[in-house]
């Protein structure tokens, strides 16, 4: 489903510190407004201005029926005595009554109309263009977008005329805003670079960042995130050096939160909307801080942690209504707690609770309908949609969904508009009414271009090729998933590799339907390139750009083609094996396992295998979705063991799952797998078990023991194969090209083992204690620096500062000590190495602080447990392993699970010894883990590392 981004109230706050409140315009009639013919008019004309004052004071202090008698004394001795400017004044002031105190807005029209009328006769242009822009107010209030925009425009006309450049401002402000509300954001985006030209005219640097605030929420809409970012982060610089405005600085804060919620960066969402709130909170700008609450409810609603939104959301809700009981001003905060309302109701809705979401949204309906706010109405109706559509209650969904359509064209909101309609096509799809489906995904698609939202057309392009495929027109699909793709990879440039990696994971679904569309049209080598194109791409640029000699420009990097494929794979004269994991959206459909083999002499061969339920598994038939995650996790479980890999918290439901379900045969999964993974293509494997085999997983097949698969004969793959991993087949093409390029550069060995143990929090929160010492490390250590002929370091020589100053210069780097598992930076890189602590440091060498490095190592081994794990996503593993070969390691060997001191070692040295006699490391691990076999038959012992990267 689309989402209507400009609902969230981190939008609204945005555009709401933009011009002047309403009251600039209710300026206090002057004693000049005619001049009297006799000393009685005199008199008259001064009784009547006190009363024009004293109607706008009773105004002002919220006594709008006594402001109104007061003004209409004063209109009549106006009319008496000629006075048409005062006269014209007095009725501008009771239509702001009725349009600000009374929500009467049809009767302040009124008002507006006949002040305007006497201010165009009287020529008094000032006036003129006052009472036009109040009038745009009050139609914006009301939805009619279109109608404020017309009167903000003539008054804008007549300010330019007078010369007035602080007018000028203001009103295009409120002339952007429009435009915004409108869905114009190329017209809002140039009225907003115009307020920034007089600001900066006018060194009004607070305005200069409210407007860059601004500007950075226009180009979130248009799915411009890096210019978003950067014109926050303009803003927030001008703030810093301006403490008298927290309070806009803070909002701020909050709308890059919102930019980060939208691109998968929860985390960095969760910390911009804390600092806002803590902001807020310090300044007591308690309206602004009910609006924090909001969102951080809404943040931890997507990372789901559900018992927290519902905090937040329901304080920010009570706030609403305390400022609201505080401040006499109930109109205004009903608005907020309308918006909260709903916020809360999409929380609800996310965890299943459908009739709670349902009575909340039906509130926040009422409020807006109270308040004649179709803007918000309109959102409401959307929302009550989603969830119908979320209890497949299609009939109703389609009735809110084309409530909100209706509402949308009538304030003109054409992105709104827009949302409604690919929602209906959403529903219908539900329905399988596909041709109807696709009726309104195109009446959609037209209006996300004519608004210029690519996000929502990129989501609607991927929805209309998903529907042509499933109806068979596989060449209109592909030609439209591959717009989709284009539209979706545009919004990537820019931005920072953490948030590259989190916003590909919003859109890994749209590829997965074009290599099925590819796939079904017998296209199965274009489905290849574009399953390469889907993986690793954050981490391929991010190799790039540390390969290439100019650090401030990354290099233009397309993903490869078939003939780069065939080459690659030449090269690196290994058989590469691709896996894909597609799932339809479609619940019938069963999730399917898509094979590609690449044979070093350029052949490709494809191999297709559906994941239904295997009877053998013991995995029910509702579980297919899940079936590779489900075999993987009991093959873990089944030969995995605790030792030097520690992590804070451990997801206990997967493996309790996976514990009910697996067979007591130790080994079974190792079969399932082999079964699935291996079998399809063994016969297009080589033969030669000292021939290279790289394969390139997907998802949860990361964590797969290759070595230790089973065939039907007992055989582990290691005995038939020598074996690699990649996350990419680019990825091996730019790991070769570092090797290259440092070819020689570092002579030197590093090899650590049982540093003295850093203190860590276990679990995090509690007082921190050492880790435990490994003794067995230590001896690993030792042990491999006589054979390398070098010293180890160990205990207190083992100083995370020693370690980074030898580190960048060493050919070779051997880590025995603990891995950790958890993002210890909070930068959404995991994992980190402990090391001895010194007077500077805490010990830890985390992943995110190897990722700043520069190594011309050749080959880094991580002797600890776990070492391979990190946060699986559809860039690969984000962990150590991928920082290091960022920091340029071409190859890293890590392990899949906790393996116990003793066979380590064996391993390890055996490891050692067989590379001092031949360079390929690939086959040195084969004939380390075959040894290690005989001594330690059980696979838990010997197969839980694995190469990354190069053999050579």
């Amino acid at each position: 489903m689309s989402y209507h981004r400009r609902s969230l109230s981190f939008v609204v706050a945005a555009l709401l510190l933009a011009g002047g409140t309403p009251l600039d315009h209710f300026n206090p009639l002057g004693a000049s407004v005619v001049l009297a013919q006799s000393e009685t008019e005199q008199a008259q004309i001064t009784e009547a201005v006190y009363l024009n004052q004293q109607g706008y004071d009773q105004f002002r202090q919220g006594q709008p029926r006594e402001a109104l008698a007061t003004l209409q004394k004063a209109i009549a001795i106006f009319k008496a005595t000629g006075a048409k400017a005062g006269e014209a004044q007095s009725l501008n002031h009771i239509a702001n009554v009725y349009h600000y105190s009374l929500g009467q807005y049809p009767k302040a029209l009124e008002f507006y109309q006949q002040a305007l009328k006497l201010r165009q006769k009287i020529g008094d242009r000032e006036g003129e263009w006052a009472t036009l822009a109040d009038m745009g107010v009050a139609y914006g209030e009301q939805g009619q977008y279109t109608k404020a925009l017309e009167f903000y425009q003539k008054a804008l006309g007549i300010i330019r005329q007078l010369g007035d450049r602080n007018s000028e401002k203001l009103r295009l402000n409120e002339v952007a805003s429009v435009y915004f509300r409108l869905g114009q954001y190329p017209q809002a985006l140039e009225a907003y670079q115009q307020v920034l030209k007089l600001q900066r005219e006018g060194r009004d640097r607070e305005g200069e960042a409210t407007t860059l605030g601004n500007v950075g929420v226009v180009y979130v809409n248009l799915g411009q995130y890096a210019k978003a970012l950067e014109s926050y982060r303009q803003a927030l610089a001008i703030f810093d050096s301006l403490p008298a405005y927290q309070g806009t600085k803070a909002t701020i804060l909050n709308n890059m939160g919102g930019l980060f919620f939208s691109i998968g960066q929860y985390k960095e969402a969760l910390d911009s909307t804390q600092q806002a709130l803590a902001i807020f909170n310090k300044f007591s700008d308690r309206p602004d801080a009910a609006t924090a609450f909001t969102e951080l409810g809404l943040l931890y609603e997507i990372v789901g942690q559900y018992s927290q939104p519902l905090e937040f959301q329901q304080s920010g809700l009570a706030m609403r209504r305390d400022i609201g009981n505080a401040l006499n001003q109930e109109s205004i905060t009903k608005v907020g707690q309308a918006a909260t309302l709903n916020n809360i109701g999409r929380v609800y809705a996310r965890v299943g609770k459908y009739d709670q979401a349902l009575k909340l949204h039906q509130q926040a309906l009422a409020i807006y309908q109270e308040l004649s706010d179709r803007a918000g109405e309109a959102t409401t109706q959307n929302n009550l949609g989603q969830v119908y559509d979320n209890q497949k209650q299609t009939d109703q969904a389609l009735k809110f969904y084309q409530q909100a359509l209706q509402l949308y064209k009538q304030v003109g909101d054409r992105t709104g508009e827009g949302v409604a309609l690919s929602n209906l096509g959403h529903s219908y799809e539900q329905q399988g009414q596909n041709a109807q489906a696709l009726k309104f995904y195109q009446q959609a698609l037209t209006v996300h271009r004519e608004v210029g939202d690519r996000v929502n057309e990129g989501v609607t392009l991927s929805s209309i090729g998903r529907i042509l495929h499933r109806s068979g027109q596989q060449s209109e699909a592909e030609k439209t998933l591959r717009q989709a793709i284009a539209i979706l990879e545009s919004l990537r440039p820019g931005l920072t590799d953490a948030e590259k990696v989190s916003i590909f994971e919003t859109q890994q679904k749209t590829y997965g339907t074009l290599q099925q569309t590819l796939i079904a049209h017998k296209q199965t080598n274009p489905a290849l390139e574009i399953a390469e194109r889907s993986r690793a791409r954050a981490f391929v640029e991010l190799l790039a750009q540390r390969l290439s000699t100019n650090s401030t420009t990354a290099p233009a990097l397309n993903p490869p083609t078939l003939a780069q494929i065939k080459q690659i794979a030449k090269t690196q004269n290994s058989t590469l094996v691709e896996y894909a994991i597609v799932q339809d959206i479609a619940p019938s459909q069963a999730p399917q396992l898509f094979i590609w083999v690449i044979q070093p002499t350029g052949n490709i061969s494809f191999r297709q295998v559906e994941l239904k339920g295997l009877p053998q598994s013991g995995i029910n038939a509702a579980d297919t979705a899940s079936v590779l995650e489900s075999l993987v996790t009991q093959a873990r479980e089944a030969i995995g063991i605790k030792g030097r890999g520690l992590t804070f918290q451990e997801d206990t439901t997967t493996v309790a799952r996976a514990i009910a379900k697996v067979n007591n045969q130790t080994n079974q999964p190792l079969q399932q797998l082999h079964q699935l993974l291996i079998q399809p293509i063994a016969d297009l494997l080589p033969t030669d078990p000292n021939a290279h085999v790289t394969f390139l997983p997907q998802e949860a097949l990361f964590l797969v023991p290759f070595p230790a698969l089973q065939a039907s004969n007992g055989r582990y793959l290691i005995e038939q194969h020598t074996v690699l991993t990649a996350p990419s087949i680019q990825v091996l093409d730019l790991t070769r090209q570092k090797r290259q390029q440092q070819s020689g550069k570092a002579k030197n060995l590093l090899v650590v083992g049982n540093p003295t143990m850093p203190k860590v929090s276990l679990p995090l929160g509690a007082t921190p204690q050492p880790l435990p010492s490994l003794p067995g490390a230590e001896q690993e250590a030792k042990a491999i620096a006589a054979l390398l002929k070098t010293q180890a370091l160990t205990g207190s020589q083992a100083t995370k500062t020693t370690i980074l100053q030898q580190m960048t210069q060493t050919r070779l780097v051997h880590l025995a000590t603990h891995g950790l598992l958890d993002d210890f930076k909070g930068l959404g890189v995991p994992g980190a190495i402990a090391l001895a602590p010194s007077g500077r440091d805490n010990g830890l060498l985390t992943a995110s602080e190897i990722l700043d490095l520069k190594l011309n190592t050749d080959l880094v081994v991580l002797s600890a447990c776990d070492t391979g794990r990190g946060r699986i996503t559809g860039d690969g593993v984000v962990g150590l392993s991928r920082s290091f070969i960022a920091a340029g390691a071409p190859s890293v060997m890590v392990s899949l699970w906790q393996v116990p001191d003793a066979p380590t070692a064996t391993l390890m040295t055996q490891f050692y010894q067989t590379l001092q006699q031949q360079p390929d490391k690939a086959q040195a691990l084969r004939q380390a883990m075959l040894a290690t076999m005989k001594q330690h038959p059980d696979p838990k012992d010997w197969a839980a590392f694995t190469l990354i990267g190069e053999a050579q």
